[in-house]
């Protein structure tokens, strides 16, 4: 009879851990469950490709951006004060050509901030590098990008420059979404461009706007103060 109660209470032990056991691991399985539904979701990256021109990026000489008036023109301060632009921020130059907006840039944001200069031109990396070195900017990174990602690093960017460069991109849906996961909360994306049809070195402010909003961002503002001749225009994006 002692042997048979034992066994008894070993036989019932032995289907409580048992049972343990199950819970457990159903729990964990819950678990993993709920962390997986929470996950990040997953970037943009748009199949469809734009219906209209492009223009041919410019390969030629890079000194012709450094006219004297360019700065006035622009009211490149004013710009920059818009897209927030101050010490410590980072910054991205797309289509960055001779590095004009780059060092500007570089000025604002000082040691504790920087300052990268994308280009998919590898003469103009080459060029900005130089630039950099001869005029003692340490703040400055060249960033050898393509025509459909900046190739910044994730959650890293306060603010964006696209400097009479939109009508140039290739891809600017998939690059717009790429970028839009390289871009800190609150961060201002700048596009200046002119008006024109694609290919005649302009687009549009409608287009870019349609297209921008396309894959995640809205428009936070639009100015035409830009050379002031209804030609240009500057509009500035946010992430929805």
């Amino acid at each position: 009879m002692k042997k048979f109660v034992i066994g008894l209470v070993a036989a019932k032990l032995l289907f409580l851990s048992a049972l343990f056991s199950i819970t457990f691991s159903a729990c964990q399985t819950a678990q993993l469950s709920q962390k997986t539904e929470t996950a990040p979701t997953a970037t943009i990256t748009p199949n469809d490709n734009i219906n209209r021109p492009t223009s041919q990026p410019y390969k030629g000489d890079l000194s012709i951006f450094e006219g004297e008036e360019r700065a006035k023109d622009l009211q490149i301060d004013r710009v920059m004060d818009i897209l927030k632009i101050s010490e410590g921020k980072w910054v991205a130059d797309i289509g960055a050509g001779s590095g004009w907006f780059t060092v500007r840039a570089a000025k604002r944001v000082g040691d504790k901030g920087k300052v990268f200069a994308v280009e998919i031109n590898e003469d103009a990396i080459k060029y900005i590098n130089d630039r950099a070195k001869r005029e003692n900017f340490s703040n400055i990174q060249t960033v050898l990008g393509t025509a459909d990602n900046p190739n910044l690093a994730e959650n890293s960017i306060d603010a964006v420059m696209i400097l009479k460069t939109y009508h140039e991109i290739a891809e600017p849906l998939k690059l717009m979404a790429n970028l839009r996961k390289d871009l800190k909360k609150d961060a201002l994306v700048g596009i200046i461009d002119r008006n024109g049809n694609g290919e005649d070195h302009g687009l549009n402010k409608d287009a870019v706007i349609s297209e921008v909003e396309k894959v995640g961002f809205k428009l936070d503002n639009q100015y035409d103060f830009v050379k002031g001749n209804g030609v240009e225009y500057f509009l500035v994006f946010k992430v929805k």
